[in-house]
């Protein structure tokens, strides 16, 4: 059986400095990104090599970081259910977007460089091909049009 999941986000644009858009450099790119029942806000901006605020985050990280912490979360789900025992996880995740000469763009590649600590020192290869299947389990890998690569370091502590 298929089942629908709906999620509803609040984008709401802050930056009118007293003209709106009236010029291109009369704006800030400032908004703030929140979810009903939920007390966090994200202060978002555009990156500042589109007028943005560097002190915020871009949709561009986001997008980075929603792709590594749904990779994460199913990487641990998986590590759970076969008995591999995951005792530490950080991702320094990158991705390359290319800009065309009329402004648009798109993302060409994302890399996942997971460091994770195990302590069965008997799983390390069973923990390295878990990336794979969470990889194919990502909600939001599942939903893109290229491919993200995996370059996990695996140890044992």
């Amino acid at each position: 059986m298929e089942r629908a999941h709906h999620y509803s986000v609040r984008n709401e644009w802050t930056g009118n400095r007293g003209s709106g858009t009236l010029d291109y450099r009369a704006y800030s790119r400032d908004h703030l990104i929140s979810v009903a029942g939920k007390s966090q806000i994200i202060e978002g901006s555009s990156d500042p090599k589109f007028r943005g605020d560097a002190g915020r985050y871009n949709p561009e990280e986001l997008f980075i970081s929603s792709i590594s912490a749904c990779h994460m979360l199913w990487y641990l789900h998986l590590a759970a259910v076969n008995g591999v025992t995951v005792m530490e996880y950080v991702d320094e995740a990158e991705g390359v977007m290319q800009e065309a000469s009329d402004g648009a763009g798109e993302f060409s590649s994302v890399v996942l460089r997971p460091k994770i600590v195990i302590a069965e020192s008997d799983k390390v290869d069973i923990a390295h091909d878990l990336h794979h299947e969470a990889g194919k389990k990502c909600f939001i890998a599942n939903s893109l049009k290229f491919d993200i690569s995996y370059a996990p370091k695996i140890s044992v502590g």
